[in-house]
């Protein structure tokens, strides 16, 4: 059995649509990758900065203070070039003039695939940290970022909830998700609301409708219906409601709001886990995996599989909201 060359220089960096933990879990990596006498770097802007060159050895210091901060203090940014071979080979020699031994990649399944050619074309030696709103990477029951952006749209739910007592109005809520309903079915699950679109399930408009007078009939005064951005237009599904039942509608789209504000206390422990996990598997010599977490416990998983097609969601939980809403 060949002796798997030990690691000196490592380097972290977040890459894709930014979201809250990201920052405690690049703490977790600096900080356990110091603790087990490695030398760490942050590469700022994502596989641009690899590309470019843009990093600094980070110390204990270096990511002081960042815990409880949204976003990632690393910027991240999309880079056309390293989707190219030539922008592939920069960012390996890159590592290789640094003497960096492997990279720790924060991001969703995007940037998994990046982390993945790298390591076939180069044999760059990756670890990836799943990180994403939309909580649809393989392989993990949980990705960071998910749970902070669920309770921040929930938040606001929760307030708009109050108006729409108040006024006895039909209030539509468009929340992130371009492709995937998991913030909308969970927003829509733990709000209480009456009805959820979501690109996984197909609705009807003219049942909703029938749905709304049934209520009115029987003294229901308000309405919360949850869209997620990728499943259909919020205002036209708003107008659609008026024209059918009526009724007032309003519409209120959350946007990039969800990306930031402080991350929960499960979004930074299970930063904290990754993170650790991450830096571990290096030092053992495992590369082209992802951390993630499954039934609890923390699991390597091959990041070919982290980067197949996103799970799917639970039409149990969706028929649970409808349930409860009815």
């Amino acid at each position: 059995m060949t002796k798997t060359k030990s690691i000196k220089r490592i380097a972290v960096l977040t890459s894709g649509g930014d979201c809250s933990g990201m920052n405690p879990a690049i703490r977790s990596v600096v900080r356990s990758g110091i603790y087990n006498n490695l030398e760490v770097y942050g590469v700022f802007r994502g596989y641009e900065g690899l590309i470019t060159g843009d990093m600094k050895r980070m110390t204990r210091r270096s990511v002081g203070n960042i815990i409880n901060k949204g976003g990632t203090f690393l910027k991240t940014a999309r880079s056309g070039e390293f989707l190219t071979k030539k922008g592939r080979k920069k960012a390996a020699d890159s590592l290789k003039k640094r003497k960096i031994d492997a990279i720790v990649v924060i991001g969703g399944e995007g940037s998994f695939k990046g982390a993945y050619i790298l390591n076939q074309e180069h044999q760059v030696r990756t670890i990836g940290i799943p990180a994403t709103i939309d909580n649809d990477v393989n392989g993990t029951d949980f990705s960071i970022g998910a749970d902070t952006a669920v309770n921040v749209a929930l938040d606001a739910v929760d307030k708009i909830r109050d108006t729409a007592t108040s006024l006895e109005r039909i209030f539509v809520i468009e929340v992130m998700g371009r492709n995937l309903g998991y913030i909308a079915l969970q927003v829509g699950l733990a709000g209480g609301a009456e009805d959820a679109v979501i690109p996984e399930f197909d609705y009807k408009i003219g049942s909703m409708a029938d749905d709304i007078k049934r209520g009115r009939k029987k003294g229901k005064i308000s309405w919360i219906i949850i869209v997620a951005e990728g499943a259909g237009s919020a205002q036209e599904i708003a107008k659609q409601i008026t024209d059918l039942t009526g009724f007032e509608t309003r519409v209120t789209v959350l946007g990039h709001l969800q990306r930031g504000g402080t991350p929960t206390a499960m979004d930074r422990i299970l930063a904290a886990k990754f993170g650790k996990a991450a830096v571990d598997a290096l030092i053992k010599g495992n590369t082209n995996k992802m951390v993630g977490v499954v039934a609890n416990k923390i699991k390597l998983i091959d990041l070919e599989h982290a980067c197949a097609r996103p799970k799917n969601l639970s039409k149990e939980q969706y028929n649970l909201m409808r349930i409860l809403a009815s």
